[in-house]
C-alpha cells in the first residue's frame, strides 16, 4: 500500500481541507483563494506586453532561452560557479536608458511593472481578514516593491503588479511584459544566462514538507523517501534538485517526481488532497505554508543554500545598478527597511533570528 492509501484511509479529507485554510481564515479564506485561482486562470492568458506581443501565457512562451548554464558566466567563472548570488553590477543612483524609459511613461501607465506572486502567504499575497478585505497585495516581497517603487518613480505606490506563475517568471522577464520580478526567485547558474540578477536581499534552503503523521523524516533519510511522491513547482530550483540528486543515486528511483505544478501553492493543495505525500520547496515558503495548515510540518533540516534576487532583463544594467544601490540602503534602514519588514511579515512563521535569512554582505563580481 502506498503512502497516499495509507493517508486516505486514516482520516478524512475534508477535515485535512478545512484545516488548510485556518490561517486564511476558515471557509471565508477558502472561498478567496479559490475565487483568486479562477481568476488568475482566466485573466493571465490575456496578459499583453508593452510592446503588444503575446502575453506570458499565450504562444510564444516556448520558444523561450533554452540557454544552459554551461554557457554561461558559471562556465567562465569557477567563482561564479561556486557563488552565483555574487554575479551582479556594483550599485549606482545614476539614471540609464531603462530608468529613463519608465520614468517616461505617462499618466496611469507611469508606474513601474513588476512580477509578483499573490498567493504566497506572507511573501506576495491577499488577505481577507485585513481591513481591505483582501484586495491590496501584501507581504515581504511587496514591501521592497513599494521600496523601489519609491526610489524610482517617488511613489511607493506607483506599481502594476501582475501575478506570475513560477514557471512564467523567466518569459515573463524576455518577453517584456515586466520590468523586473520579485517573487522569491532563487539566483542560480542556469538562470543566470537568461535573467540580470540583483544582489540577494534573502537567504533560505530546500526543505521538505509533508503532514505530520507522515513517516517522512527528511532529505537525508532517504530509506523514507522511498515510493514517496513529491510535488514541485515547474521551473524552480526545487526540481532541478531532486532530479540532479535521483540521477546521481542521491535519491532512491523509486521517489516519484512526475508532479510538477504551476504554481508552488499547488503543491499545498496536492497534499491536502493527498495527490502527493512531500513538497519540496524553500524552507522560507514551506514555514509559511505551514503557518496556513496545522496538520504539515517541516521535515528535517535545508539541504541547500539558496538566495533570492530581484530579476531583470539581462540588457536592463542601469536598473539592475539602481535596485542594488536600493537594497544596500533598504538594509541599512533599521526603521522601515529589511529588518522591519522581516519583523512584520516572517518573524512569526520562521521562528528564527533574522539573521539566518540575512544575506551576506554583497560583492559585485559582475563587470558588464
Amino acid at each position: 500500500m502506498t503512502m497516499n492509501a495509507r493517508r486516505m484511509r486514516t482520516g478524512p479529507l475534508a477535515r485535512r481541507v478545512r484545516a488548510g485554510v485556518r490561517g486564511w481564515g476558515g471557509v471565508a479564506g477558502m472561498a478567496v483563494v479559490c475565487a483568486l485561482a479562477v481568476a488568475f486562470t482566466l485573466l493571465l492568458p490575456l496578459t499583453q506586453s508593452s510592446d503588444g506581443g503575446a502575453g506570458i501565457g499565450g504562444q510564444g512562451v516556448a520558444h523561450g532561452s533554452q540557454t544552459r548554464a554551461e554557457e554561461g558566466p558559471c562556465a567562465k567563472d569557477p567563482a561564479i560557479a561556486k557563488a552565483p548570488e555574487k554575479y551582479t553590477l556594483s550599485p549606482s543612483s545614476a539614471d540609464g536608458p531603462t530608468i529613463a524609459a519608465i520614468k517616461a511613461r505617462e499618466g496611469k501607465k507611469r508606474k513601474l511593472v513588476v512580477g509578483v506572486d499573490q498567493n504566497s502567504y506572507r511573501w506576495g499575497y491577499r488577505d481577507p481578514n485585513n481591513d481591505k478585505g483582501g484586495n491590496t497585495l501584501e507581504g515581504f516581497d511587496i514591501d521592497l516593491v513599494h521600496r523601489i517603487a519609491q526610489e524610482i518613480l517617488g511613489d511607493p505606490n506607483a506599481v502594476q503588479f501582475k501575478a506570475i506563475p513560477t514557471n512564467q517568471r523567466i518569459p515573463a522577464i524576455e518577453r517584456g511584459v515586466v520590468d523586473m520580478v520579485v517573487r522569491t526567485m532563487t539566483i542560480n547558474c542556469d538562470r543566470l544566462p537568461q535573467v540580470a540578477f540583483s544582489a540577494p536581499y534573502f537567504k533560505t534552503g530546500q526543505q521538505l514538507l509533508a503532514p505530520k503523521s507522515s513517516p517522512i523524516k527528511g532529505y537525508d533519510d532517504e530509506a523514507s523517501l522511498a515510493k514517496a511522491k513529491i510535488c514541485t513547482a515547474k521551473g524552480s530550483t526545487a526540481f532541478g534538485k531532486l532530479d540532479g540528486d535521483q540521477r546521481a543515486g542521491k535519491l532512491p528511483a523509486t521517489t516519484d517526481l512526475s508532479v510538477q505544478v504551476p504554481n508552488q501553492l499547488d503543491c499545498l493543495v496536492q497534499l491536502q488532497l493527498g495527490e502527493v505525500d512531500a513538497v519540496v520547496t524553500d524552507g522560507a515558503l514551506a514555514a509559511s505554508q505551514a503557518a496556513q495548515d496545522p496538520t504539515v510540518t517541516l521535515k528535517g533540516e535545508p539541504f541547500t543554500t539558496e538566495y533570492y534576487g530581484v530579476a531583470m532583463n539581462l540588457k536592463a544594467d542601469d536598473l539592475v545598478r539602481r535596485v542594488n544601490q536600493i537594497l544596500a540602503d533598504y538594509r541599512k534602514d533599521t526603521a522601515n527597511g529589511w529588518q522591519a519588514s522581516y519583523d512584520r511579515w516572517l518573524s512569526a512563521t520562521l521562528v528564527t533570528a533574522s539573521k539566518e535569512s540575512e544575506p551576506p554582505a554583497p560583492e559585485y563580481l559582475r563587470k558588464s
